[in-house]
């Protein structure tokens, strides 16, 4: 699979957290938990930029032939246009680490209601609750198509 291709999807290398009966909500141990996959996912972001950066190096060819230069150059757009999505994935990611350092992480910023875990392991940069997550994606299909 060229590097392009990769999805920015959040790490799956981590062991889901299993909340004891009646744990206070985004504890310290929940916090860390987060931390660590936040921090996992950067260092993974970080690593498909260097792959980046040396397979443009690499690839870089100066093709005879105009189409083949033509493809060449399209895939690394592709690259290219993937790494600044991971660029601003990667800012994203940081202002959800300082949101944990100020122990405003994990409720939703419309509604003040728990985001909860499982939503949040899935993707940990999250800050709207699944309702007015809902509600955002009508509004904007209503009002962009």
């Amino acid at each position: 699979m060229p590097v392009a291709e990769k999805k920015m999807e959040a790490p799956k290398k981590f062991t889901p957290y299993e909340p004891a009966p009646g744990e206070e909500y985004m504890n310290e141990k929940q916090l860390e938990h987060f931390r660590q996959i936040l921090l996992g996912w950067k260092q993974e972001l970080m690593e498909e930029v260097d792959r980046t950066v040396r397979h443009l190096q690499e690839e870089a060819n100066n093709y005879a032939d105009p189409a083949d230069r033509a493809t060449q150059e399209e895939g690394f757009n592709l690259e290219l246009r993937t790494r600044d999505r991971e660029r601003k994935l990667l800012k994203k990611i940081n202002e959800t680490l300082e949101k944990i350092d100020e122990d405003d992480y994990g409720f939703c910023e419309a509604c003040g209601v728990e985001i909860g875990i499982r939503r949040l392991e899935a993707r940990p940069t999250a800050t709207l609750c699944v309702d007015c997550k809902t509600l955002a994606e009508l509004k904007e299909k209503q009002l962009g198509g």
